[in-house]
Protein backbone atom coordinates (compact mmCIF):
# COMPACT_ATOMS: atom_id res chain seq x y z
CA UNK A 1 0.00 0.00 0.00
CA UNK A 2 3.21 2.48 0.72
CA UNK A 3 4.20 1.81 -2.67
CA UNK A 4 0.41 3.13 -3.79
CA UNK A 5 0.85 5.89 -1.47
CA UNK A 6 4.20 7.02 -3.32
CA UNK A 7 2.53 7.14 -6.74
CA UNK A 8 -0.02 9.41 -5.86
CA UNK A 9 0.59 13.12 -6.65
CA UNK A 10 0.89 15.23 -3.93
CA UNK A 11 -1.28 18.44 -3.69
CA UNK A 12 0.62 22.09 -3.68
CA UNK A 13 -2.24 23.60 -1.41
CA UNK A 14 -0.25 26.85 -1.61
CA UNK A 15 -0.12 27.07 -5.28
CA UNK A 16 -4.21 25.98 -4.21
CA UNK A 17 -5.49 28.48 -2.42
CA UNK A 18 -3.47 31.25 -4.36
CA UNK A 19 -5.97 30.43 -7.30
CA UNK A 20 -9.52 29.95 -5.03
CA UNK A 21 -11.51 33.64 -5.38
CA UNK A 22 -12.08 34.35 -1.88
CA UNK A 23 -16.06 34.18 -2.13
CA UNK A 24 -14.90 30.05 -2.41
CA UNK A 25 -12.60 30.40 0.43
CA UNK A 26 -14.65 28.47 2.77
CA UNK A 27 -15.56 25.82 -0.12
CA UNK A 28 -11.53 25.82 -0.28
CA UNK A 29 -11.07 25.03 3.81
CA UNK A 30 -13.58 21.74 3.60
CA UNK A 31 -11.90 20.55 1.07
CA UNK A 32 -8.21 20.40 2.32
CA UNK A 33 -9.62 19.52 5.76
CA UNK A 34 -11.69 16.48 4.55
CA UNK A 35 -8.54 15.72 2.48
CA UNK A 36 -6.28 16.00 5.42
CA UNK A 37 -8.81 13.72 7.59
CA UNK A 38 -8.70 10.94 4.52
CA UNK A 39 -4.40 11.31 4.23
CA UNK A 40 -3.92 10.73 7.86
CA UNK A 41 -6.69 7.70 8.07
CA UNK A 42 -4.73 6.10 5.34
CA UNK A 43 -1.47 6.64 6.58
CA UNK A 44 -2.46 5.28 10.00
CA UNK A 45 -3.45 2.07 8.33
CA UNK A 46 -0.65 -0.64 7.83
CA UNK A 47 0.50 -1.57 4.77
CA UNK A 48 -0.83 -5.56 4.34
CA UNK A 49 -3.68 -6.50 7.21
CA UNK A 50 -3.18 -7.97 9.74
CA UNK A 51 -2.39 -12.05 9.46
CA UNK A 52 -4.96 -14.43 10.79
CA UNK A 53 -4.23 -17.22 13.01
CA UNK A 54 -6.23 -19.69 11.77
CA UNK A 55 -4.20 -22.23 14.08
CA UNK A 56 -5.83 -20.16 16.91
CA UNK A 57 -9.23 -20.78 15.72
CA UNK A 58 -9.26 -24.10 15.02
CA UNK A 59 -8.11 -25.33 18.73
CA UNK A 60 -11.13 -22.91 19.79
CA UNK A 61 -13.67 -23.52 17.62
CA UNK A 62 -15.77 -26.38 18.30
CA UNK A 63 -17.07 -27.47 15.07
CA UNK A 64 -14.54 -29.43 13.15
CA UNK A 65 -14.22 -28.03 9.41
CA UNK A 66 -15.44 -25.11 10.06
CA UNK A 67 -12.47 -23.14 10.25
CA UNK A 68 -11.12 -24.67 7.35
CA UNK A 69 -13.90 -23.97 5.16
CA UNK A 70 -13.61 -20.41 6.37
CA UNK A 71 -9.86 -20.30 5.90
CA UNK A 72 -10.42 -21.52 2.22
CA UNK A 73 -12.82 -19.12 1.49
CA UNK A 74 -10.85 -16.09 2.71
CA UNK A 75 -7.79 -17.57 0.53
CA UNK A 76 -9.96 -17.23 -2.76
CA UNK A 77 -11.25 -13.90 -2.11
CA UNK A 78 -9.88 -11.53 -4.17
CA UNK A 79 -11.11 -7.94 -3.72
CA UNK A 80 -11.50 -6.32 -6.82
CA UNK A 81 -9.36 -2.45 -6.92
CA UNK A 82 -10.66 -0.58 -9.62
CA UNK A 83 -8.81 0.46 -12.51
CA UNK A 84 -7.40 3.80 -13.16
CA UNK A 85 -8.81 4.90 -16.20
CA UNK A 86 -9.14 9.08 -16.10
CA UNK A 87 -5.04 9.55 -15.35
CA UNK A 88 -4.25 9.13 -18.53
CA UNK A 89 -6.91 11.40 -19.77
CA UNK A 90 -6.31 14.06 -17.11
CA UNK A 91 -2.71 14.25 -17.82
CA UNK A 92 -3.52 14.47 -21.92
CA UNK A 93 -5.72 17.51 -20.99
CA UNK A 94 -3.28 18.81 -18.35
CA UNK A 95 -0.78 18.51 -21.63
CA UNK A 96 -3.44 20.19 -24.06
CA UNK A 97 -3.96 22.98 -21.42
CA UNK A 98 -0.17 24.35 -21.28
CA UNK A 99 -0.13 23.91 -24.84
CA UNK A 100 -2.59 26.41 -24.96
CA UNK A 101 -1.18 28.39 -22.21
CA UNK A 102 1.91 29.00 -23.64
CA UNK A 103 0.04 29.52 -27.38
CA UNK A 104 -1.78 32.33 -25.25
CA UNK A 105 1.30 33.99 -23.33
CA UNK A 106 2.66 33.84 -27.17
CA UNK A 107 0.07 35.72 -28.43
CA UNK A 108 -0.22 38.22 -25.60
CA UNK A 109 3.40 38.91 -25.97
CA UNK A 110 2.81 40.05 -29.81
CA UNK A 111 -0.54 41.77 -28.74
CA UNK A 112 1.75 43.80 -25.96
CA UNK A 113 4.48 44.53 -28.79
CA UNK A 114 1.27 46.34 -30.73
CA UNK A 115 0.69 48.45 -28.16
CA UNK A 116 3.76 49.45 -27.02
CA UNK A 117 3.79 50.86 -30.48
CA UNK A 118 0.65 51.80 -30.69
CA UNK A 119 1.61 54.03 -27.29
CA UNK A 120 4.81 55.60 -28.88
CA UNK A 121 2.71 56.69 -31.59
CA UNK A 122 0.18 58.68 -29.40
CA UNK A 123 3.27 60.08 -27.11
CA UNK A 124 5.34 61.07 -30.04
CA UNK A 125 2.29 62.98 -31.83
CA UNK A 126 0.81 66.56 -32.20
CA UNK A 127 -1.69 67.17 -28.70
CA UNK A 128 -5.12 66.86 -30.22
CA UNK A 129 -6.04 70.14 -29.75
CA UNK A 130 -3.48 71.39 -31.92
CA UNK A 131 -4.31 69.14 -34.87
CA UNK A 132 -5.23 70.40 -38.34
CA UNK A 133 -7.50 68.23 -39.95
CA UNK A 134 -5.16 67.14 -42.26
CA UNK A 135 -2.66 66.33 -39.33
CA UNK A 136 -5.69 64.48 -37.86
CA UNK A 137 -6.93 62.54 -41.15
CA UNK A 138 -3.20 61.59 -41.56
CA UNK A 139 -2.73 60.31 -37.93
CA UNK A 140 -5.98 58.34 -38.04
CA UNK A 141 -7.05 57.37 -41.27
CA UNK A 142 -10.50 55.91 -39.85
CA UNK A 143 -11.56 59.85 -39.46
CA UNK A 144 -11.29 60.41 -43.15
CA UNK A 145 -14.45 61.57 -44.65
CA UNK A 146 -15.63 59.52 -47.44
CA UNK A 147 -17.08 61.84 -50.08
CA UNK A 148 -18.29 59.28 -52.47
CA UNK A 149 -20.15 58.38 -49.57
CA UNK A 150 -21.14 61.07 -47.74
CA UNK A 151 -21.31 63.79 -50.49
CA UNK A 152 -22.91 66.43 -48.58
CA UNK A 153 -21.77 66.13 -45.36
CA UNK A 154 -22.59 67.20 -42.82
CA UNK A 155 -25.69 68.08 -44.23
CA UNK A 156 -27.85 66.13 -45.38
CA UNK A 157 -29.09 65.66 -49.16
CA UNK A 158 -33.08 67.44 -49.82
CA UNK A 159 -34.44 63.91 -51.06
CA UNK A 160 -33.69 62.89 -47.54
CA UNK A 161 -35.67 65.29 -45.69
Amino acid sequence: MSGRRAALKAIDWMAFAERVPNNQRTMFNNLKTRSDAIAAKLASLPEKPAVIDWNYYKTMVAKAGMVDEFEKKFAALKVPEPVDIQTATINNQEQESNKNAVAYIEASKARIGQYEQELEKFKSMIPYDQMTIEELNEMFPETKLDKEKHPYWPHRPISEL
